[in-house]
């Protein structure tokens, strides 16, 4: 048995951008011999992306605690001779197997429970369009190119679930430290007072061939699942156990009631943990007038239908039989199924501009400063990607918002001549009856 007294932290917010897309590149072929060789700008390359990975060996979010910014790799811009801009290098972050990954409005997007999983947590910008793809037989020398997309930021919360087979559970001062240390040999921090274990303790009890994970997890008191004491903090780390070890204190006045309180506190906190398979553990056996209490304990498990075994941590009796007793219930019991949360969030799908189809409408908002607002994804995009310091980029976008009806709907609004109009991140001053044919 190894127990890890690693600083643990379970609960940490992070930062994560990934790479921007390279610019499309905006060039002729010159040669000689070849007075005509057309345009030759290559497409910029791919942003890097910030994937989280689950991996063994780690039981804490420790790492993020003070590095919290993530940055992946930005693409490089196409260049002439039909050369495209190598892709941005990809940005792998690692993370304990258990680690649930939370967006800013606290909606699941991933929970990585096996080694090897892997989660995109933000996705490379796009490169731009160079020169050469806006060739046709119409448009023979485009002077124009596009620029790379902005890679993906988010703001993201991790929080760890500890992934074990057995989680020892009680109330504070319990003896679960003990308990842990006696079956192991090992020496986990303990001292006598309530909270001692603030954070979980780790340890693998090898038995034959099988190697089981035990966590002594933080002391449980009534109101729990409505954050009292440690509560949330403790209970979300018995979700992912596959079996729990109830240990009371035979030392206490009504050891029994104290198993009700944590069994009550399960059933109000969901997650089915009031059904997860268990035994019962009377700890300090060893103390004068236990006995007593752990013959009445023994019954009224009986009557619960629950295994009961009775142990001293201290001296060590009924150590062995309850390491029996917990491999035994671990091979009865599977591990807990994995998570079915996906772990690749959905494209989003742009929508081309298609000839012959009305387009999407656009949405006009008036600001509070007296400006306006352009609304359309599609829009939005091409105004990032536009170089506007080349006419013939400002000839394509002028068509797009012709197409889309722009300066109808702006003048609908309300919007006249030298009102600011903001689409995306480009501010434009109105002047109507001037775009482009």
């Amino acid at each position: 048995m190894v127990v890890l007294h690693l600083k643990f932290v379970d609960l940490v917010k992070i930062n994560v951008k990934a790479g921007r897309g390279g610019n499309g590149a905006l060039s002729f072929r010159r040669e000689k011999f070849v007075p005509k060789g057309g345009p030759d700008g290559a497409n910029g390359g791919r942003g890097g992306d910030v994937l989280l990975e689950a991996v063994g060996g780690i039981v804490t979010l420790a790492d993020f605690e003070y590095n919290k910014r993530f940055q992946a790799g930005h693409a490089d811009h196409g260049r002439g001779a039909m050369q495209v801009g190598a892709n941005g290098k990809d940005l792998l972050i690692q993370v304990p197997c258990g680690t649930v990954v939370f967006d800013e409005e606290g909606r699941i997007l991933a929970d990585l429970v096996n080694p090897g999983q892997r989660f995109v947590a933000a996705k490379g910008g796009r490169g731009g369009r160079g020169n050469a793809h806006f060739a046709s037989s119409v448009r023979r020398a485009p002077r124009f190119a596009e620029k790379g997309d902005p890679g993906e930021e988010k703001l993201l919360t991790l929080e760890l679930k500890l992934i074990a087979d057995v989680g020892l559970v009680g109330f504070p001062n319990a003896g679960k430290s003990s308990i842990l240390a006696a079956i192991s040999g090992a020496r986990p921090r303990i001292a006598g007072y309530p909270f001692t274990t603030l954070s979980p303790n780790l340890g693998v009890l090898a038995v034959d061939d099988q190697q089981v994970v035990i966590a002594d997890l933080p002391g449980l008191i009534e109101g729990a699942h409505d954050n009292k004491g440690l509560g949330l903090q403790f209970l979300r780390h018995v979700e992912r156990t596959r079996v729990l070890v109830h240990v009371l204190d035979l030392s206490e006045p009504d050891p029994l009631q104290n198993w009700r309180v944590v069994c009550d506190e399960f059933k109000a906190y969901g997650a089915d943990l009031g059904a997860r398979p268990s035994l019962v553990l009377g700890n300090k056996l060893d103390l004068p007038g236990t006995e007593e209490k752990s013959a009445m304990l023994a019954q009224a498990m009986r009557d619960e239908g629950l295994d009961y075994l009775s142990a001293s941590a201290l001296s060590g009796a009924g150590i062995p039989e309850l390491i029996t007793a917990i491999v035994r219930l671990v091979r009865r019991h599977p591990p807990r199924p994995e998570s079915t949360v996906s772990l690749v969030e959905e494209p989003l799908q742009e929508l081309p501009y298609r000839r012959g189809k009305a387009p999407l409408p656009v949405s006009i908002l008036r600001l509070s400063d007296g400006s306006f607002r352009v609304e359309h994804a599609n829009l939005e995009k091409s105004v990032s990607r536009i170089d506007f310091d080349h006419e013939d980029a400002l000839m394509k976008f002028a068509r797009i918002l012709k197409r889309l009806q722009v300066e109808e709907a702006l003048e609908e609004a309300g919007a006249v001549e030298g009102d600011v109009v903001r689409i995306g991140e480009v501010d434009f001053d109105f002047q109507p009856g001037k775009i482009i044919e």
